[in-house]
């Protein structure tokens, strides 16, 4: 007993002499405390949004499920990880070219009003305690005189939290801008022809990784857009609130109060982030889904009249439910409960923290009377309030954070599609028969475009984007004047051959002689027709200024109507500047003569027909081919009418097996023959009839002989 109490007595002193050293050098360690946390926030912050851990198997489990259910385009790595940060760099030097550009002027106005609302927060948040005070203490006018202040503070919080949303908006619109004007610029930009043009036609024909780039373009760039324009937001404002706030408390109740709550709440935060599933992934794959439901829909209304005909309407309604229900369950597991943690835990960590200076007395901290101690418990509970919410937004933004990785790979994938796009770089699906050695060698090869005023293929294979090898050298001429006939069974080549002229299709060999693709003008057999004027689908895609400048008048229209037969429809229609749905208001034959209006307008030096003439009766028929071969247009026609023939003078004549023959076109002897063979054919049908008819004649021959 002797010895405890010893130690105890020269413990006391020792306990005493730490205390009173303490107190002495308190204000340098809760300077030190302060700056620790505040570093300590900023790093945590860095580490939350810089790496993450794996998902766990439950998580990703139902993510491989999910992508499994998105289909087959390829799906990215979706984190937010060093991937994600080169991608957001790339987009952010889209979005905010300079800092003297407007975006950087409307972040810097946002960081401004931040800042402000923050400020009036901490008012706020001391006038609160004010208040009450001056309630316990039962003082009259400074009671008056702390409302009037709460009500005239009201008008700048109002005034900063409406200026706050307008810039926010402001920014998500001056992004979707920029990001949109440059899409649109790589996607349908005035190109000139060769590996960089078409990229429109080339991104949905010849590669699969973007199954739907009207939606990306603008349902994907609209949702990054917002949600940059409000990471901002929701990642600066928290994170200084939590620095401010607590810089604050730690003047009311001390830094060592501030420290043990950090230290609860990093525990509390380690388990929210493992409960955390990989939003990244889930808001790629939801855009995903969302654009596959929009294709399904947009099918129905492009094939509405098959379906209708064929009363399929419990099948589309069948698929279209199926793609909602894939949609509907995956939003389903998005919806993550949390605030238990957030709002009750972290909440009771802050009254005990409120609590230090009423019940222990801290150096430089005075509350003498009950309304100091009410005053500085309502404050910083408030701070501790506003605190919490403020490290809870900062815990939740990494969800924020990953919904823009999400739509970031999406954005950023579309990017780099239409750049390897332009570069001749394409995956696709290829049919097996790509695989064999000789269609392999084939498909890794590729040919030469040459300018020229004729048309010349020299051994130039004819390969469809999916690597199916329709002939694997093709060699032929037009000259110009020499109209030419492509005549073959379906799929052999025809439409191939005028995708390469056109300079849609990459050459995989051989040498291509060729004019300009502008010197080619497409007549197929559905044309297609604009929105806009009767004039528009003459002259598409000129508009009315580039006509005048063209010396062409509205009369000079009129004319070109009235040799397609016409020029009635101008009358019936309303006149040239009458607006309509003209694939709904013409007839088929229609919208076949206003394709050949539209050709002998521009006056190209060839014209691709595929079945241009199929709807139009032959004697008009007759003289569109006449008056196309009167401007010098010529012609590359496929075509299964015989009344054709005799308007041109060679013949390109497909198998069907990888072969061809090229020759001259006679095309006299070719209908004499056509005939013949009719005439062979009709007789050859009625051979049956009249062995039948000789069986009747010899059993009745018998019988009467009998």
């Amino acid at each position: 007993m002797t010895v405890l109490s010893t130690l105890r007595q020269s413990s006391k002193p020792a306990l005493l002499t730490f205390l009173n050293t303490y107190a002495t050098h308190r204000p340098l360690i809760q300077r030190i405390l302060t700056a620790g946390f505040i570093a300590h926030v900023l790093a945590a912050t860095f580490r939350s949004l810089s790496t993450r851990s794996t998902p766990s198997s439950t998580s990703e489990g139902k993510i491989h499920q999910d992508i499994k259910a998105a289909g087959p385009t390829k799906l990215s790595r979706v984190a937010v990880d060093s991937l994600f940060y080169q991608r957001l760099s790339r987009i952010l030097r889209i979005v905010i070219p300079s800092l003297r550009s407007k975006e950087a002027l409307l972040l810097l106005m946002h960081s401004s009003l931040l800042i402000f609302r923050t400020a009036i927060s901490l008012y706020v948040a001391t006038l609160d305690g004010k208040i009450v005070a001056s309630l316990v203490r039962a003082q009259t006018l400074p009671f008056l005189l702390n409302i009037l202040r709460w009500l005239l503070v009201a008008i700048p919080a109002t005034w900063t939290n409406s200026w706050l949303s307008y810039v926010q908006n402001k920014l998500a619109i001056a992004y979707r801008t920029r990001l949109t004007e440059e899409v649109l610029k790589q996607y349908l930009g005035h190109q000139q022809e060769g590996p960089e043009g078409k990229v429109y036609y080339k991104l949905s024909n010849l590669d699969d990784r973007v199954k739907n780039p009207d939606q990306m373009i603008t349902h994907d760039i609209q949702k990054f857009s917002n949600n940059l324009a409000a990471i901002y937001a929701n990642l600066a404002k928290p994170v200084l609130d939590v620095i401010l706030y607590n810089y604050q408390l730690s003047q009311n109740v001390g830094a060592e109060g501030l420290v043990l709550l950090t230290i609860l709440v990093q525990l509390s935060a380690a388990l929210l982030r493992r409960l955390t599933p990989s939003f990244g992934t889930y808001t790629s794959i939801s855009a995903q889904l969302l654009g596959s439901l929009r294709h399904t829909h947009s099918r129905l209304v492009e094939f509405a009249e098959e379906i209708a005909f064929l009363g399929g309407e419990e099948t589309e309604k069948i698929l279209v439910e199926r793609e909602y229900a894939g949609l509907v369950m995956h939003e389903n597991r998005v919806l993550v409960r949390r605030g238990g943690i957030v709002k009750w835990l972290w909440g009771s960590f802050g009254l005990v923290t409120c609590a230090i200076p009423v019940f222990f007395k801290l150096p430089g901290i005075h509350n003498s009377d009950l309304g100091s101690r009410t005053e500085g418990f309502v404050t910083n509970r408030r701070l501790l309030l506003s605190s919490s919410d403020a490290f809870g937004r900062v815990m939740y933004s990494y969800k924020d954070l990953s919904e823009l990785a999400g739509y970031t790979a999406r954005v950023s994938m579309l990017l780099d599609t239409i750049q390897d796009t332009k570069k001749g770089r394409f995956e696709k699906a290829l049919v097996s028969s790509a695989s064999t050695e000789e269609n392999s060698k084939i498909l890794k090869g590729r040919g030469k475009i040459i300018e020229s005023e004729e048309i010349r293929f020299e051994n130039v294979p004819i390969v469809t984007p999916n690597g199916d090898v329709l002939v694997k050298n093709l060699s032929f001429f037009v000259k110009p004047g020499q109209h030419l006939l492509i005549v073959g069974p379906n799929g052999c080549g025809k439409s191939s051959l005028f995708r390469i002229l056109g300079g849609l299709w990459p050459v995989y060999g051989g040498v291509v002689h060729k004019p300009p693709a502008d010197q080619f003008i497409l007549i197929p057999q559905r044309p297609y027709l604009p929105i806009g004027t009767l004039r528009d689908q003459v002259i598409y895609p000129h508009n009315k200024l580039d006509m005048e400048e063209r010396g062409i008048t509205d009369d000079d229209l009129l004319r070109i109507f009235s040799t397609v037969q016409m020029e009635s429809v101008v009358e019936r229609e309303g006149g040239w500047d009458a607006a309509r749905e003209w694939r709904d208001a013409l007839s088929g034959g229609d919208k076949q003569k206003i394709a050949w209006a539209r050709l002998f307008y521009h006056k190209p030096k060839y014209a691709v027909l595929d079945e241009a003439t199929s709807l139009v009766p032959t004697e008009v028929e007759g003289m569109m081919m006449d008056y196309a071969t009167e401007l010098g247009i010529t012609l590359l026609t496929v075509s299964h009418r015989p009344s054709l023939w005799r308007y041109h003078a060679m013949i390109l004549h497909y198998d069907g097996l990888g072969g061809y023959v090229f020759t001259q076109l006679d095309a006299e002897k070719r209908l004499a023959l056509q005939e013949e063979k009719q005439a062979l054919e009709a007789k050859l049908l009625e051979v049956p009839k009249m062995r039948a008819r000789l069986s009747e004649l010899l059993a009745a021959t018998e019988e009467h002989a009998a």
